[in-house]
């Protein structure tokens, strides 16, 4: 997005608990006492004179063509109006924008967004001396928005403290630094407004919220702790007039600097596959697969001759630890598998059938892939339009031609099935967890459906699988609607 920090549409954002001590015995050490609040600084002046000298103004400038004035009808006197005020302007035109960034080491790798840099044709960072240096592009990482940039002084350069483990609490205060607006450095601050956000930028999703202002000009900066250590690299806001409202968000220096690592050993990031698609385990999928309770992640498709496939992990199984820490949601489980380094055997805890079960895992490389999807025909029950998937129309959306299923051509409004939001082109492959290979299958597994009894639905969408349940009350509506 060239160098100005992402702003989402309204109504939706577009980048160390209480350990408790049990007294066993005499001779045993009474609990630590609660950590004491600290008190709210009077000034951050100290800190900030000490990290002025990291942070860095990026300029970046992209050649941008003009489009062509496309033909029309001869001899039109407003087309010929057009092309003569057209071809009297440039061709090209340079496009310029501004952005900061963090050193990180001496010999000038420098950390910052990867729309910062965007397309540039050409990357200038400005020192806090007003020293101009040309930057090359070590490595840069879309999934994450995180890239590596270097530059060569004629000096030894400072470098910032990234802060390590993860200290960082809701509540704390933090410090952005960056360059909004192209004004130059610039601070403020704020408090951690809340840690782990998904805010619908990928999978990798684990920002920190801060009510600390950024502003557009400000990505890439840093969020430094009290201590003056960086926690994080500002990145994008929450906004409907692209200014500052209070809510922005920063990468997790910890995800940032593993980022760097890899680009700067191999210009790329290799992630650990599993070879799961995964979904959050709902109240509903959990009445409906009978398990205990809601929570971790449930593996609604296991790809074939994939790491989990080798391992024996199966589709319904819920994901309930990895290597030892408890999976709360299938948001943690991409984070933690793509730091997993290729090869590692990782140890997963799975519920199958409502018992415990331990699965050692190789992690594999992931692999970028692209998948589409579409199709049309006659109508079903619960508001779906269904037709068949053969291995023609499979290999056209992009699937396995050997997969079974019927397509989602058509959703009726106010339907079950719009209520669950399925949509078209989606493939059905099971109705509560019996295969349908036909439309006439599909209608029968749904019209044998007892009532009071929810729906459930394994469904493949474009790259993924997952579990959509058609509630009790709206299957019934729909039958009785008709």
């Amino acid at each position: 997005m060239n160098g100005r920090a992402p702003r989402l549409p309204a109504g939706r954002i577009t980048a160390a608990g209480l350990l408790a001590a049990l007294l066993l015995g005499l001779g045993d050490p009474l609990p630590s006492p609660l950590r004491a609040a600290e008190p709210p600084p009077t000034s951050f002046a100290d800190i900030v004179q000490e990290a002025i000298p990291v942070v860095v103004n990026i300029s970046t400038t992209q050649t941008v063509r003009r489009p062509e004035i496309p033909g029309g009808r001869s001899g039109d006197p407003m087309e010929e109006f057009m092309r003569r005020f057209f071809d009297q302007m440039p061709k090209s035109y340079k496009e310029r924008s501004l952005g900061s960034g963090v050193i990180i080491s001496a010999d000038g790798e420098i950390l910052t967004n990867d729309h910062v840099i965007g397309s540039a044709d050409a990357i200038d960072v400005i020192l806090p001396d007003q020293k101009r240096y040309k930057a090359k592009v070590v490595g840069r990482d879309k999934k994450t928005d995180i890239a590596l940039i270097r530059i060569h002084a004629d000096h030894p350069l400072p470098a910032a403290k990234l802060a390590r483990g993860d200290g960082l609490r809701v509540g704390d205060w933090v410090i952005a630094i960056g360059n909004p607006f192209g004004l130059g450095e610039t601070v403020t601050a704020g408090i951690v407004s809340a840690k782990g956000r998904a805010i619908g930028a990928g999978p990798y999703d684990d920002f920190i919220q801060t009510d600390a202002s950024i502003n557009p000009g400000n990505s890439g900066g840093p969020l430094l702790n009290s201590r003056g250590e960086v926690v994080g690299i500002n990145s994008a806001i929450y906004s409907q007039s692209g200014g500052n409202i209070g809510i922005g968000f920063a990468i997790p220096i910890e995800m940032a600097a593993h980022i760097a690592d890899s680009l700067r050993s191999s210009g790329k990031v290799v992630r650990g596959w599993l070879g799961v698609a995964i979904q959050d385990v709902t109240p509903e999928l959990s009445k409906a697969l009978g398990l205990p309770e809601a929570g971790g992640a449930l593996v609604s498709d296991v790809i074939k001759d994939g790491p989990a496939d080798r391992a024996g992990l199966k589709r319904g199984d819920v994901i309930t630890a990895y290597q030892g820490k408890p999976v709360s949601s299938s948001r943690e489980l991409p984070i933690r598998v793509a730091d997993t380094p290729v090869g590692t055997h990782a140890d997963l805890t799975v519920l199958r059938d409502g018992q415990p079960k331990t699965i050692a895992a190789e992690i594999g490389e992931l692999r970028d892939k692209e998948v589409v999807a579409e199709k049309a025909a006659p109508s079903f029950p619960l508001g779906l339009h269904v037709d068949g998937l053969t291995p023609e129309v499979a290999e056209r959306m992009g699937i396995d031609p050997d997969t079974k299923g019927v397509v989602v051509t058509a959703v009726d409004p106010g339907s079950a099935a719009e209520a669950a939001e399925l949509r078209p082109g989606d493939v059905i492959r099971e109705v509560n967890r019996k295969g349908v290979a036909t439309p006439e299958a599909f209608a029968k597994a749904v019209s044998g459906r007892s009532a009071g009894k929810p729906v459930l639905l394994l469904v493949q969408r474009d790259e993924s699988t997952l579990f959509i349940t058609i509630s009790a009350e709206e299957a019934d509506r729909q039958e009785d609607a008709g």
